[in-house]
């Protein structure tokens, strides 16, 4: 009896195994699916362009190794690159800082227990977010217009002359900077919202029971308890800040304005592509706004994580 008894645990072992192994595999066909079309989509061109940035390539023409020369091109011999990077910091200035605090301000408006009809708010705080660009971009061609739009309209009833928005470097700025705090204004008051109602009501009470001020239960209480979310708020919108594209585009061609006024890195790395067809240099231009953005957000994360540690 023993040897059957040996030869079923075997059998059973055997079973196990193979079944364990079958397991496994059937774990791993479920998810090749997101990792095949991530190496085909997002990592091969990764790799590809880090390739072809090392050559001299108009993508009608030959393709010519030519080592670290458009990097070297780039930082020494492009000064519209470097206009590109200092618009494109401005931008972020501008638009991103000012965009986050009243973020936070109308995040705190919504969660005030007196106000009526909080769920319409919440909804059309998020329109802008899911607006077509395009419609955006047609609304504020009509506010900045030089000839008919709102705003030179509205200097004109006050006595003063019309002003050309998209031909003065700082109009210019100012009108893509408020487009983008326009479209992502709502969006980070949803997430400070939802970190305002995890804040225990408790805490609150307590302040005003010692007589604390809205004002004083604000800074002292709800900023504090929010740095966290400020912080992953600050790093996102420093990502999509230094990616900045869609509205310089839209409002002022593919050159960022007659005089590049509102050129950003990506709208140059665009223009260098598919306008010039120099695709070595405009891979170039990707990693080194790579490195640039991944340089400024750990500087980010090192500043607020300096200033959480001081208080």
């Amino acid at each position: 009896m023993q040897p059957r008894i040996g030869t079923h645990t075997k059998k059973t072992r055997k079973l196990r195994n193979s079944q364990s192994f079958k397991d496994h595999v059937s774990g791993y066909l479920y998810i090749a699916p997101f990792f095949i079309l991530f190496g085909i989509f997002t990592l091969f061109p990764i790799l590809w362009s880090a390739q072809i940035s090392f050559y001299s390539w108009n993508i009608l023409g030959s393709k010519e190794f030519i080592g670290f020369q458009n990097f070297i091109w780039l930082l020494t011999d492009d000064p519209r690159f470097w206009k590109a990077v200092g618009n494109t910091f401005t931008l972020w200035i501008i638009s991103t800082i000012p965009q986050l605090f009243f973020a936070l301000v109308l995040a705190t408006v919504l969660n005030q227990s007196m106000l009526k009809g909080k769920a319409l708010f919440r909804t059309a705080a998020l329109i802008p977010n899911v607006t077509s660009l395009v419609a955006v971009a047609v609304i504020f061609g009509s506010i900045f217009g030089t000839h008919y739009g709102i705003l030179n309209w509205l200097l004109s009833q006050l006595g003063f002359d019309k002003f050309n928005w998209l031909a003065s470097y700082w109009g210019a700025q100012f009108a893509v900077a408020l487009m983008v705090t326009w479209r992502w204004l709502g969006y980070n008051a949803i997430i400070y919202l939802a970190a305002l109602q995890s804040i225990p009501s408790d805490i609150y009470e307590a302040a005003r029971i010692d007589g604390a001020s809205r004002v004083q239960q604000f800074f002292n209480i709800t900023i504090p308890m929010m740095r966290p979310i400020i912080l992953f708020t600050v790093i996102v919108s420093t990502v999509g800040g230094m990616q900045l594209f869609v509205e310089p585009m839209i409002f002022a061609g593919d050159q960022g304005g007659s005089k590049g006024q509102v050129l950003t890195m990506v709208l140059y790395l665009y223009t260098t592509a598919f306008t010039n067809n120099q695709f070595g240099y405009a891979s170039a231009i990707a990693w080194l706004m790579f490195l640039i953005i991944v340089a400024f957000s750990v500087f980010n994360f090192y500043l607020t994580r300096k200033i959480n540690s001081a208080d």
